[in-house]
């Protein structure tokens, strides 16, 4: 049994316990907040046995023999640095880190101690998505990928009322492109590989970071477009056109219908059998991975999808 302490106090938190409790050979240990009366709090809301105040508490504590972060994102590196150095294994809720540099720099030193390292993008482990790539060939060559993620955060009257918010705060990492916008781009490079380019353009709010953005990703014989906002909503889905079919993606982060429809002939609805909780996957990747299975593939998407991050901050907020 891998014995799991959790970082962190928020809703994704709660749906990753919910996911552990139904994952084989996991289970939630501790709850750990720098605030112990929270940290009880938690920890009796989601069952879990003990708690402990602090990363260094929890990483000392002998029933813990693996860590998920889901701390503020601007504290990631350190706090991954921190458990890789006491030689815990390490789910880091997305975005891993801020930076593809950052990413390289951890996934080294993790390999240099033998911890594994991986992180929590719930999409790429998520049966959907491996339903979408098995009906590609039946698109025949592919011409133009549409994936997009847009969903208002409620957290965003905060903003609009004057009032500061993680999520949206520059000085923890927050942004609605590395929120919401690396979901479209892991699956990208999960389905398609890296880009030649990309660009784009992301749209300033009030917090000081970006609320919605669009870029344009350049592929041999295809185009790439993607779309995130933490703003605004949708009802669009996500689209890969082929010369023989084009497939319709309900959502991009955990598929469950799809639609395929020829260049002749009737459409056909696919229906995603998958766990209620999205997270199932990621979870149960990591005791994989704690067991003895490799993720420097994981390691290598995540590192290409912070890099496309990367760049798409580079241009000033319009």
């Amino acid at each position: 049994m891998i014995r799991i302490g959790i970082v962190g106090t928020s809703s994704i938190s709660e749906r990753f316990a919910d996911a552990v409790a139904v994952v084989a050979g996991v289970e939630v240990s501790r709850v750990a907040s720098r605030d112990a009366e929270r940290a009880r709090a938690f920890a009796d809301a989601i069952g879990a046995p003990r708690t402990a105040v602090g990363l260094a508490d929890l990483l000392a504590a002998p029933d813990v023999d693996a860590v998920y972060l889901a701390s503020p994102n601007a504290v990631h590196a350190q706090q991954v640095r921190e458990a890789v150095d006491a030689g815990i294994p390490v789910l880091v809720e997305k975005p891993a880190v801020l930076s593809a540099e950052e990413w390289d720099a951890a996934v080294s030193h993790a390999r240099e101690r033998g911890v594994v390292l991986l992180e929590a993008m719930r999409s790429g482990y998520d049966p959907g998505l491996d339903v979408v790539r098995a009906l590609l060939p039946r698109l025949g060559v592919v011409r133009r990928v549409s994936l997009r993620y847009e969903k208002r955060s409620a957290r965003y009257d905060h903003v609009l009322a004057g009032e500061q918010t993680n999520i949206f705060d520059p000085a923890l990492g927050g942004s609605a492109l590395r929120d919401l916008g690396v979901y479209p781009l892991h699956a990208l490079v999960r389905l398609f590989g890296a880009p030649r380019s990309i660009d784009g353009v992301r749209v300033g709010i009030a917090s000081g970071t970006d609320g919605l953005g669009s870029a344009i990703a350049a592929y041999d014989g295809f185009v790439a477009d993607v779309a995130w906002s933490k703003i605004t909503d949708s009802a669009l889905p996500s689209e890969i056109q082929g010369e023989d079919a084009s497939l319709s993606i309900d959502a991009i982060d955990a598929p469950r219908r799809l639609v395929l429809t020829p260049r002749s002939g009737p459409a056909e609805v696919i229906e995603v059998d998958a766990p209620a909780n999205p997270m199932v996957g990621e979870v149960e990747r990591f005791r994989d991975a704690v067991a003895g299975a490799d993720v420097a593939d994981d390691q290598r998407v995540t590192g290409v999808t912070l890099a496309l991050v990367d760049a798409l901050l580079r241009p000033r907020l319009v």
